[in-house]
This record gives structure tokens, C-alpha cells and sequence, in this order.
């Protein structure tokens, strides 16, 4: 293949998230969060894993540091918990939490790695689920007020700062369909927490430039949508209804300066949306400095007249969509690879919304890889570098169509606790023995050294 190198200052890393790495769990005054609880209840999680432990990093996270530096990334992007910094999600700051932060970024600065903050990837504290989560408007003034504690502590340090992750997955999968914490299964509630995230995002977005923030964004994971077939009127609706739902229902309001019109009347058929008061866009509308993209998979679709049909994470599909199961080679999550959906994706996102530079944030794959016991270093997953291969030729390419995307974060670091999967599912370019805890870099995770080193494929 033709060697291709990437733009002078593209920045390389990884990502991760709190809850399924940290661990920990009930330590230094950390609060409960919706995870805890949903992981807790029997029948939510595979085989009931929870993250209690996890991957160990809140007291591992010196030695994962130095496995950081040893591939030479540049930058690393970690969630803070919000229960732990704010048990109860509203109160006094329990300075323990933000200690834990505090030496954690001093480590990456100290080799140096540019740390990234998410402020938000889906933990939110359990009191404030318990009065109405996502669906109270109170909960993104809470955030902003959180948003200020920990940028009081380590704004002076660490210069890129993002809200929320995939505010789509904490609105449709916690409240729409409930396969996700708080496991809520109402329509109306989505719709409710979609507004109100994106709420916190700007009222935090507000408090971080208060506070002096330099760099201020968010990640969304924006879907390549596709007709199953492109010379079909009904499928073309199909794609017009479900990226309304997944994309501009999140891009508008930040980038464009409200919600569309026929994402707003499709609301109004479901929930009337006496939630979104006078001024409200206007707060989620304050300039961002950066947009993070997630991307793993594209979504097809076909408009079903016949009434068949219907996704529960997109309200209001139901009857008039059917999303089609993947073809070709799969992921192990059963998801579609297809790296063109990248390039798409990026060049669409430059194209409608011009304004703001990219990052890809997240992109990875999870494969069955060798059980701890047949673990040797590295451990052999070429299916994973061909996955990461295609997608970073498929981010090179939108670069060269004109795209502004600035760096490229690898899902993830470690194997970790993959959500309602538990543990079953390795997305890290890192081998993690839950048992023992001991890291073994993969195949993929040289490979990436390289590319790192070369800046380039």
C-alpha cells in the first residue's frame, strides 16, 4: 500500500472512561452512580459483571501511565466520575475524588501526555437519578456547578476540556429503550433527556469559559446513515428521519443554533417539549473549540410502509424504519465494518457544519482475543489492525477532501467493562487478566507505536 503521513501536529492517543476502568468503586468517598445500580440488578449485565474492580487504574494508574509513554502517545482522554467528586451529584466537593485527578494528570503531564477531559461518559450520580436524572431540568444546573469543581482544581493544567460524552447513547439507551443505565424505557423521557443534556452541555460550556478554559468541546457519535437502496424514495425518508434523530437533533442546536424543524415536529408527535424554555438554545449554541467524533459502524436503512419495522432507540420509528442487520465481516459485537463510513461521516460533518475542527475521540474494535491463559506478548490480533488500519486510511482520506480533523484517539487502552457486555467483549489494544490484572500489549498495540512514531501508515 501507498505510505501515507499525516499533517505536522496531528495528535495520536487513546481514551478510556471512568466507570469501566477505574474500579474502586466504594473508595475514598466515591458516591454510587446509575451504573453501579443498574450493573447490580440481576438480568442487566452479562453473567452480572459490575465495575466494583474493573481494570484496577485508580490504584494501577502509575504503572498504565508508563505503558502510555512506552507507546508513545501523545495525548490520553479520561473521564472524570462525577460521584466522585459529588457523591450525591449536588453538595460539597469531596477533595478525595478530586486528589485521585489531580495526580493522574500531574503523571501524564510528567510524561509527557496531554491529557483530555470528558467531564460526563454516562455515570451519573444515583441521588440525582433518583430525582428524575436526565429528565430534570435541575440535573444539567447541577452539572455546570460540577464543571466548575473540578476546572477550579485542575484547569490550570490541562488545556482541552469536553462536556458529555455520546449524549445520544445517555438518552436513548438509558431512557428510550433501557439497555442502558438507568434502564428507563420511555420515548417522551429521551426526548427529555436529550434537551437537557445538551443543556448541561452549554451551562457547563458557560462555566468552563468563566473559569478560564482555553479549549472547550463535546463528543457526539454522529452516524453515517445509508439507504438500502439509493434510488428509493421511502429509504431516502428513512435516512432524513433517522439521522434527524442520531445526528441533527445534536448538531443544530450546537452548531447551527437550535433543533430542526422537522426533528421538532416528530418531537411534538411523541412528548409535547414544554422542556425547552425561551433561551435555551442560545446556551447550548456558545462556540465550541472542538467537536469529538465517535465512530465504530454505519447505519443502513429502509423506509417500511407496511408498518414493519422500528428501532427503540430511535422513538417514533417504530412502524415506519427498519435498520438492517449487518453484512460482511463483523466486529464482535456483531457490528458492520466498513472504514468509507468514516470518510463520509467526517466529510459531511466539515461540510454542513464548517465552523468547527475535528477529533476523532473514539474508533476501535472488539475481537475475541486469546483467553488469559493463552496470553503471550504481544498477543496476536490482526484482526484489529486491520480494522484500525482501514479506519485511519478512511480519516487520512477525509483529510485530504479538505476535512479539518485534528488527531486520532484509539478505543481503547485497556480491555475493560464494556457497559451491558460486561467483560466478554476486548475492545483495548491492551490484554487485561482480570483475575491477576496483569497488562499485555496486543499485536495491535505496536502497531499503533509505529504508526505513532511515523505519524503515518
Amino acid at each position: 500500500m501507498t505510505e501515507l503521513r499525516f499533517p505536522d501536529n496531528f495528535l495520536w492517543g487513546a481514551a478510556t472512561a471512568a466507570y469501566q476502568i477505574e474500579g474502586a468503586a466504594r473508595d475514598d468517598g466515591r458516591g454510587e452512580s446509575i451504573w453501579d445500580t443498574f450493573s447490580r440488578t440481576p438480568g442487566k449485565v452479562h453473567a452480572g459483571h459490575t465495575g466494583d474492580v474493573a481494570c484496577d487504574h485508580y490504584h494501577r494508574y502509575a504503572d498504565d501511565v508508563a505503558l502510555m509513554a512506552e507507546l508513545g502517545l501523545q495525548a490520553y482522554r479520561f473521564s472524570v466520575s462525577w460521584p466522585r467528586i459529588q457523591p450525591d451529584g449536588t453538595g460539597p466537593v469531596n477533595p478525595r475524588g478530586l486528589d485521585f485527578y489531580d495526580r493522574l494528570t500531574d503523571a501524564l503531564l510528567g510524561r509527557g501526555i496531554d491529557p483530555i477531559i470528558t467531564l460526563y461518559h454516562w455515570d451519573l450520580p444515583q441521588t440525582l437519578q433518583d430525582r428524575g436524572g436526565w429528565t430534570a431540568r435541575d440535573t444539567a444546573e447541577h452539572f455546570a456547578t460540577y464543571a466548575s469543581a473540578v476546572y477550579a482544581r485542575l484547569g490550570d493544567r490541562i488545556g482541552t476540556w469536553t462536556t458529555l460524552n455520546e449524549p445520544w447513547c445517555s438518552a436513548y439507551l438509558g431512557y428510550g429503550n433501557g439497555v442502558h443505565a438507568p434502564g428507563v424505557q420511555d420515548p417522551g423521557a429521551a426526548f427529555t433527556a436529550v434537551h437537557h443534556l445538551l443543556l448541561a452541555h452549554g451551562l457547563a460550556a458557560q462555566a468552563l469559559r468563566a473559569g478560564g478554559a482555553g479549549r472547550v468541546g463535546i463528543t457526539l457519535n454522529p452516524a453515517d446513515v445509508r439507504p438500502a437502496d439509493a434510488n428509493s424514495a421511502a429509504d431516502a425518508a428513512a435516512v432524513r428521519l433517522v439521522d434527524g434523530l442520531h445526528n441533527r437533533i445534536f448538531l443544530d442546536p450546537l452548531l447551527v443554533g437550535g433543533y430542526p424543524d422537522d426533528v421538532r415536529e416528530h418531537i411534538a408527535r411523541i412528548v409535547e417539549p414544554t422542556f425547552v424554555q425561551d433561551g435555551d438554545e442560545k446556551i447550548i449554541a456558545a462556540p465550541i473549540d472542538l467537536l469529538g467524533v465517535n465512530f465504530y459502524a454505519p447505519t443502513y436503512v429502509a423506509g417500511r410502509p407496511d408498518g414493519a419495522g422500528g428501532g427503540g432507540a430511535y422513538p417514533g420509528t417504530e412502524g415506519a424504519v427498519e435498520f438492517l442487520p449487518p453484512v460482511g465481516p463483523l466486529t464482535d459485537m456483531g457490528w458492520m465494518i466498513e472504514p468509507a463510513g468514516l470518510t463520509r461521516l467526517l466529510e459531511r460533518i466539515a461540510t454542513d457544519y464548517p465552523a468547527v475542527p475535528l477529533l476523532i475521540t473514539e474508533n476501535g474494535a472488539a475481537f475475541p482475543d486469546k483467553t488469559a491463559a493463552d496470553v503471550t506478548s504481544p498477543l496476536p490480533d490482526a484482526d484489529r489492525i486491520a480494522y484500525l488500519d482501514g479506519h485511519l486510511r478512511a480519516a487520512h482520506e477525509a483529510i485530504a477532501r479538505g476535512v479539518d480533523l485534528r488527531g486520532y484517539l484509539v478505543w481503547s487502552l485497556l480491555d475493560n467493562f464494556e457497559w451491558a457486555e460486561g467483560y466478554r467483549k476486548r475492545f483495548g489494544i491492551v490484554h487485561v487478566d482480570y483475575l491477576t490484572q496483569r497488562r499485555t500489549p496486543k499485536s495491535s498495540a505496536r502497531w499503533y507505536q509505529e504508526v505513532i512514531s511515523r505519524n503515518g501508515l
